[in-house]
């Protein structure tokens, strides 16, 4: 079996058992699988590449190291380490949209169908966020929520002209930023709210690091033709 998908089974397996930690609420389990995850998604990609005789994208390899600095801070608790982590996960969506965008996705938004996206996108959070507002106030994090999930959404839009893969990913990984939100706003506490964060977030990086890996090799540079066009999400 190829090394990057050994690497990939390990993924799922310390996925399962943090999710079997949060469903339990076995702290120390939570504590020790949580760090491993991004960490394994990392060499999964970094092997991947060098399997197929590439170089691994180091935008991509650093939204991953700054996910796995927001994995550790958000095991913290009070606004500090929530602060602490929604800014290493900005700098997380950051380093996904410049990696979607050097590779072509504000051309693909232009066109139809994917000129839709930004649009739904920008629907869903305006409406979340005025849903939240009052809770978010109350805490005092609006302003700050407010500019994380314009960020979150703008990586959502730029990673659906990567495929149905890239594509889904982030949607997941904006519902599990979304879930996160509604319980500091006090407005949405679904029963196994933790599960549901933690699955829709592995799941959602998981899809964009294999969609990504699997990507045809296509420099940044390059024209976009017909057949080197990213798919539409399905």
């Amino acid at each position: 079996m190829p090394r990057s998908r050994l690497l990939l089974a390990a993924f799922v397996a310390v996925t399962a058992a943090n999710l079997a930690a949060n469903a339990a609420d076995h702290t120390l389990a939570e504590v020790v699988t949580k760090p491993l995850l991004m960490p394994l998604l990392a060499g999964y990609l970094w092997q991947a590449a060098t399997e197929h005789g590439r170089r691994p994208h180091r935008l991509i390899l650093a939204a991953l190291a700054c996910s796995t600095g927001g994995d550790v801070a958000l095991l913290g608790t009070g606004t500090a380490w929530f602060l602490t982590g929604m800014a290493l996960f900005l700098g997380a969506h950051l380093c996904y949209i410049a990696a979607f965008t050097r590779h072509h996705a504000a051309a693909a938004l232009r066109r139809p169908p994917l000129l839709a996206v930004p649009l739904g996108y920008a629907v869903l959070t305006a409406a979340a966020l005025a849903w939240m507002w009052p809770g978010l106030t109350d805490a005092g994090l609006a302003v700050p929520v407010a500019g994380y999930a314009a960020a979150l959404a703008t990586m959502a839009t730029t990673a659906a002209t990567h495929g149905w893969r890239v594509g889904l990913g982030g949607a997941l990984f904006l519902a599990s930023d979304l879930l996160i939100a509604t319980g500091v706003a006090g407005v949405l506490d679904p029963p196994g709210a933790a599960v549901l964060v933690m699955a829709t977030y592995t799941a959602g990086q998981a899809l964009i690091v294999t969609g990504w890996a699997a990507r045809p090799a296509i420099p940044p540079t390059a024209p976009i033709t017909p057949a080197a066009a990213p798919a539409a999400p399905r």
